[in-house]
């Protein structure tokens, strides 16, 4: 019979700290997204977002190299109905947050402002930092309100990223039994014209043979 060694986990149990480890790699800090935002130009960007998740980010406009002007562009983030959830004029720097009510198609837009002017004008650099769902949690906030320890934050962490995994299985269950739905009830209607389609073939062609011998009877060629 072989034993474990001394000091080292069985086969199939994972030390906490390698645990940990795993969870820093999965839920590491996302990388902002920039792009350069032209003179009167609107660049947006979208995301699909589940239902009752927290939103938050940050954005940053530059003002363009060797502008005696600041930087000067319009933020709005709406969802698919046309829903304002956030908005600022004239935005240079600042942060936004909210939670969705339902699954949907989340865009945010950067419109410049900036003239357009005769000569080449450079374009405006736009950093955005969006997170939702555990990325957008502050666990800092919550270890001070809750007074936990470091390892106590990780595992709450964990937990919180374990919950957001188990709702995108069950999202995408549902999704496949709408679409399981979807396929019967189409092979369904697609059986049933089929033999409605065929019912009005045969008696257009029964009709057609009665229809000829009437006619060929008429014109004397068959008794």
């Amino acid at each position: 019979m072989l034993l474990p060694l001394p000091g080292r986990p069985r086969l199939g149990q994972a030390p906490l700290p390698a645990l940990l480890l795993l969870l820093a790699v999965v839920v590491g800090p996302a990388r902002p997204i920039s792009f350069q935002l032209p003179g009167k130009a609107r660049k947006c960007l979208r995301e699909e977002i589940h239902r009752d998740t927290l939103v938050t980010g940050e954005y940053e406009i530059g003002a363009p190299p060797g502008s005696s002007t600041g930087p000067s562009a319009n933020l709005k983030i709406t969802d698919s109905a046309g829903h304002i959830l956030y908005a600022k004029e004239d935005a240079t720097k600042g942060k936004f947050a909210f939670t969705t009510e339902d699954y949907d198609m989340f865009e945010a837009c950067f419109e410049s402002k900036l003239p357009v002017g005769t000569g080449r004008m450079p374009d405006q650099l736009v950093i955005l930092d969006m997170k939702h769902g555990v990325e957008a949690k502050n666990y800092e906030e919550i270890a001070k309100v809750e007074k936990l320890k470091p390892l106590e934050v990780e595992l709450r962490r964990l937990e919180d990223l374990s919950e957001s995994i188990v709702n995108d299985f069950a999202y995408m269950k549902k999704r496949e039994e709408e679409m399981r739905d979807t396929n019967e009830s189409t092979n369904t209607r697609v059986l049933y014209f089929s033999i409605f389609s065929m019912c009005c073939l045969i008696g257009l062609a029964t009709w057609q043979v009665f229809y000829l011998r009437r006619f060929f009877k008429a014109k004397k060629l068959i008794e």
